[in-house]
């Protein structure tokens, strides 16, 4: 069973306002089909992205896949943690 992590689509009602949740899924299963485990959220209209970290990092580390799409986000959440950790020790 080969495992991947990726987007499944909650927002539905009122069309064209997509949201995301970040969920674990059997590779073989469909976008909105049954997942094992949600690590997080996210909201292409604000931009917003949140992750479990210590989840994410626990399927990653037990050969979990990551989408493409997740992995450009999970980068851009650390990018943007680094600048704010740098910016908050600056003002100290």
């Amino acid at each position: 069973m080969s495992v991947v992590i990726r987007l499944r689509r909650i927002g539905k009602n009122p069309k064209k306002r997509p949201h995301f949740r970040v969920s674990v899924f059997e590779e073989s299963r469909g976008r909105d089909s049954k997942f094992i485990e949600e690590l997080g959220f996210y909201s292409p209209l604000t931009g917003k992205a949140q992750f479990d970290s210590d989840r994410l990092g626990f399927w990653v580390k037990n050969g979990a896949q990551l989408s493409d799409t997740v992995k450009s986000l999970v980068k851009k959440s650390r990018a943007a943690a680094k600048k704010e950790e740098k910016n908050a020790s600056g003002t100290s």
